[in-house]
């Protein structure tokens, strides 16, 4: 008999375009191993997420950049199809602040966690993000602001180089420009093209200080915070492989305990009075050992999955025992524990894991998503391969400005690479 409620289904709503997004899948297979109807509100043209056994129908999503009241629309279709309540699961920062925007609008159809309507936001916005940092004194990297060209040139002085420039609100930025939301600047003219693209940008240019990577520098934590505010399931993470190398989304993960990591966590969430799922993203400083909260995501990580206990629970299944009103199954925590994204380090994936495992694409019960991904995989890479080619050919000539295009320091760029 299954821990959930299997009379609820639930919703799962993306509406950035990755068709590579794994932990879509880990959410479909997570709930739907359980019992529950998934629904899959997401890009599907090219997405594997489509052929798993455990989606009982991908929805077409709102368009980037749709308007509340578009995402409304869709989800009221969805829910319509339905024709009863269903647990909802933003699943990324677009999907969640929207959410969280619409909650009474959404509250008739979908179960959803109660808190401001606005925290979801201020949260996801970087700004903000120093802001909420400075005020519950949680370390995060000192952030200048600029308003004009000259207060670039003197946040670059004070900062020194290299700087990390952000863009506040990356769920803005416009398909096709080619701005990421995070990129490493190493010039001042570097940070002054960036800072006169903000009205294309759509939000403020943030200039932080640059907290190097190392070995056990790079962590994170997911967590769900429950009705009462109590953290559950979950766990902290150590980043032992990125995807762009030193710089991006989890490629190789492991389930290690640390204390301050969590303390941080659970102290940042109670302050905040937030309820839901979160992922936040942590550096440790080099020279003083104090970890800076990097991200907070409002909504299910990419490689939540990693954090699957004993009892099997995870955080998108925590969110559906809690919103339908069972209790939590008290699991222990498998520290050790790793999780591979197989596209992005295929040599992992061979390797042995004594501590236990899991893959992002590949399940025994559910093969087809990774045959899918392969194959979509091989003409990306080669269409990308294509283009770079096709580009060298055409502009032989090297460049004498500084690309502003270097990879993510974070995993909230993972679903738009």
């Amino acid at each position: 008999m299954s821990l959930l409620d299997i009379r609820v289904p639930a919703v799962l709503l993306r509406i950035d375009r990755n068709p590579f997004h794994h932990g879509t899948l880990g959410a479909a297979r997570s709930l739907g191993r359980s019992g529950v109807e998934v629904h899959v509100v997401a890009d599907s043209a090219e997405s594997p997420v489509g052929a798993s056994r455990y989606v009982r129908q991908m929805h077409p999503p709102p368009l980037p950049g749709a308007s509340p009241d578009d995402v409304l629309a869709v989800l009221r279709r969805v829910a319509d199809g339905i024709a009863r309540p269903a647990v909802l699961v933003p699943l990324d920062d677009a999907s969640a602040i929207a959410v969280g925007r619409m909650r009474d609008e959404l509250a008739p159809c979908y179960l959803l966690p109660s808190m401001p309507g606005s925290l979801a936001e201020r949260v996801a916005d970087k700004a903000e993000l120093a802001a909420v940092c400075a005020s519950t004194d949680v370390p995060h990297p000192t952030t200048l602001i600029p308003d004009s060209p000259a207060e670039v040139a003197d946040a670059m002085r004070r900062l020194g180089l290299p700087v990390v420039a952000k863009w506040s609100r990356p769920w803005l930025l416009p398909a096709g420009s080619g701005l990421r939301s995070t990129v490493l600047v190493r010039s001042g003219q570097q940070a002054r093209e960036l800072f006169l693209r903000t009205e294309e940008a759509g939000s403020r240019l943030l200039l932080q200080a640059y907290l190097s990577p190392g070995p056990d520098r790079d962590w994170f934590f997911h967590g769900y915070a429950d009705h009462s505010g109590t953290v559950r399931a979950g766990g902290p993470g150590r980043k032992q492989l990125a995807w762009p190398r030193g710089a991006g989304l989890t490629a190789v993960g492991c389930w290690t305990p640390n204390t301050q990591v969590q303390a941080l966590a659970e102290r940042l969430t109670d302050e905040l009075g937030y309820r839901g799922i979160f992922d936040l993203d942590f550096r440790r400083c080099g020279a003083t050992g104090r970890y800076h909260l990097l991200d907070f995501n409002p909504r299910a990580g990419a490689q939540f999955r990693l954090f699957a206990d004993s009892a099997g629970l995870d955080v998108v299944r925590a969110m559906h025992l809690d919103l339908t009103g069972r209790p939590l199954p008290d699991g222990l925590p498998m520290p050790g524990r790793a999780f591979v994204v197989e596209n992005y380090a295929p040599l992992a994936a061979l390797r042995a894991a004594p501590g236990g495992r899991e893959l992002a694409w590949y399940a025994a019960d559910d093969r087809s998503p990774g045959r899918v991904m392969w194959a979509q995989w091989c003409r990306h890479v080669s269409r990308r391969l294509r283009e770079r080619l096709g580009t060298t050919t055409a502009a032989p000539t090297p460049r004498l400005i500084p690309r502003a295009a270097s990879p993510s320091l974070t995993d909230n760029e993972k679903a738009s690479s």
